[in-house]
């Protein structure tokens, strides 16, 4: 299950909008091992398009540097889907390449950059295997003991 607090989720969510009728694409980074998603990272769609998204590498790798010296990882990976549903496309699965991470998707297909809901889903993604998992957004991330 992908336990996201509200401030996190409403990030992802406006991204998503924002970038509408472009994918939107970015990280949640968080302590390594501990599968909190705490620091929101969007990301430029190097692409540029409504069908496929793209990190610009360097941007990418900074991050990387980054997470490596704060001892993070990608927690959530998400990007989204401008006409189809959230559900990852086989040119997604192909990318993925964080077995330990949520791939989350953001459909934006119903309204666009305009006020309404979005499809929200989260999935895990392993040696080409997808399961999709619940997600519980919560006010606040509990505290680490």
């Amino acid at each position: 299950m992908l336990v996201i607090d509200r401030a996190t989720y409403d990030a992802i969510v406006t991204h998503a909008k924002r970038d509408h009728p472009d994918e939107a694409c970015g990280i949640v980074a968080g302590p390594e091992g501990s599968d909190r998603a705490e620091r929101f990272v969007p990301m430029v769609n190097a692409a540029g398009s409504p069908t496929f998204y793209e990190f610009d590498s360097t941007e990418l790798l900074g991050l990387y540097k980054e997470m490596w010296a704060n001892d993070e990882e990608p927690v959530v990976v998400y990007h989204s889907h401008t006409a189809t549903e959230a559900y990852p496309s086989r040119t997604d699965i192909g990318l993925a390449s964080e077995p330990g991470a949520h791939y989350v998707l953001v459909s934006t297909r119903e309204h666009g950059n305009s006020d309404g809901p979005v499809e929200f889903r989260s999935f895990r993604i392993v040696d080409g295997e997808v399961t999709e998992e619940e997600v519980s957004v919560v006010d606040h991330l509990p505290e680490l003991v």
